[in-house]
């Protein structure tokens, strides 16, 4: 019998739905209802949760409300409650809301980092040192997201060299971990192996994390690579919901239910309820008033299939 690659035992979710998810949907739920679904979030098992992003509301109409659903919000116990910010005065809002982690981002390409926060690169890692020195007074764990990674959709391939080199720059700032983001689903198995591998000999005892997207059906496909290689921390979005709002062609984040799944049927442990992240899914269908990407809420489970 042909040996299978040996696979991680366990893996870590970070769900991004509430921000990553919500903010591109035409829907604005109100805050009752994000505050809803957050509870219930928790209830799954997860350990961390992203709650909104704090940006002009004109830009992101989503998450205007990003600072009350932190006052209100019913905190569980072990779960990390996290936010986006895109410059200084996000982070020093993230900071007084509450926040317990703050996550800053920049792209590795000039023009999606120009269409995301209308800066270039080096601007955006003047900002990122401002908002690390904010993040670090506040005593709260400061991550660096690079988006775009594995392709732009205005510039095409993105050069490994290019990321690395961005990376360095990151954890000179100190960043904790850093988040690759396959930011319109332009990743494929290989790219992702050949990505993390040079990340790893690069930067070997560096906690790495993917926020890998489905838009073009390989988001599963992409995740059985990453684990191939070791990587054991993901994102992903409660019933599939998201994408980036500034760039063309970006729905399809991965989905929570359907990555837990497969990791299940594996016999990877995930420390989650799937059921319990399938009511979430529904719930969110029905706050929506629209069908959610995911599959598993259609299909079901497959050992509740074969008895």
């Amino acid at each position: 019998m042909i040996g299978l690659p040996e696979l991680p035992q366990r893996v870590s979710i970070r769900e991004v739905g509430p921000r990553d998810g919500l903010q591109n949907e035409d829907v604005i739920l109100s805050t009752a209802d994000k505050l809803r679904l957050l509870d219930a979030l928790g209830a799954t098992g997860l350990t961390q949760i992203e709650v909104g992003s704090f940006v002009k509301p004109q830009n992101v109409p989503q998450m205007a409300d990003t600072p009350e659903v932190f006052a209100r919000l019913q905190r569980r116990p072990g779960v990390i409650y996290s936010a986006i910010a895109p410059n200084v005065v996000g982070a020093q809002r993230a900071v007084e809301a509450g926040a317990d982690a703050v996550m800053v981002f920049l792209s590795a390409s000039e023009s999606h980092n120009r269409s995301n926060v209308n800066m270039s690169v080096e601007q955006s890692l003047v900002a990122v040192a401002n908002m690390a020195a904010v993040v670090r007074e506040a005593g709260k764990p400061f991550d660096a997201v690079l988006s775009v990674v594995f392709g732009c959709p205005f510039e095409g391939h993105v050069a490994i060299e290019r990321v690395l080199e961005l990376c360095e720059r990151l954890l000179n700032l100190g960043a904790g971990q850093l988040t690759f983001g396959d930011t319109t689903g332009m990743a494929y198995p290989t790219l992702v192996q050949q990505v993390v591998l040079a990340f790893r000999q690069r930067f070997p005892r560096q906690p790495l994390r993917l926020h890998l997207h489905s838009a073009r059906g390989a988001g599963l496909a992409n995740i059985l690579a990453a684990l191939q290689v070791g990587i054991t921390e993901f994102d992903s979005s409660i019933g599939g919901i998201g994408g980036c709002p500034f760039a063309p062609g970006a729905p399809g984040n991965l989905c929570t239910e359907d990555l837990t799944h497969m990791l299940h049927e594996m016999g990877i442990a995930t420390g989650l309820d799937l059921p319990a992240l399938m009511e979430c899914a529904r719930m969110l269908e029905t706050m929506l008033g629209h069908e959610v990407p995911g599959q598993t809420i259609k299909a079901g489970i497959c050992k509740h299939l074969t008895g």
